[in-house]
């Protein structure tokens, strides 16, 4: 067996569950398993309740914009935006108007069940909030902000 060249942590910790990116997956993980477990009320998926967000607040997105800012895969898109047209979440039309894209646009019934779903989301966010003193909010805002920058986000 070789022998192993200690590598030096990029901060004091016992182990890894000490490490700053183990407890954001931590964090991430439960906040995935509290939205899958909410949004399955409303027959959503995370992917498609982000979907219905970023429609409701720049209507017309293609897929690849709505890849982007849901953090999935343009393939991925593909399958959750056509569960939500067969849904009539969603509207998109049949052929492009120019170029490949389809603008999607959210249907009344898209609209109705985003309010109902984000209402349970936003609870869960407010659970989130509640754990931290308020006054360091909008510093732990800034923090992710600029760990997400550092590396190239």
């Amino acid at each position: 067996m070789e022998n192993r060249k200690p590598v030096e942590p990029p901060h004091p910790a016992q182990d890894v569950t000490e490490h700053v990116g183990y407890r954001l997956k931590r964090s991430a993980a439960a906040l995935r398993g509290a939205m899958d477990k909410a949004l399955r009320e409303h027959g959503l998926t995370v992917p498609q309740y982000a979907c219905l967000e970023l429609l409701d607040q720049q209507p017309g997105l293609s897929n690849a914009e709505l890849a982007r800012g849901t953090f999935v895969t343009r393939q991925s898109m593909n399958v959750v935006l056509r569960g939500l047209q067969e849904a009539d979440l969603i509207s998109r039309p049949a052929t492009p108007d120019h170029g490949r894209a389809l603008p999607a646009h959210l249907t009344t019934d898209g609209s109705h069940r985003l309010d109902a779903a984000r209402s349970a989301v936003y609870a869960i966010e407010r659970r989130m909030i509640d754990a931290i003193p308020p006054r360091r909010l909008a510093a732990l805002l800034a923090d992710l902000d600029r760990m997400t920058a550092a590396l190239g986000g």
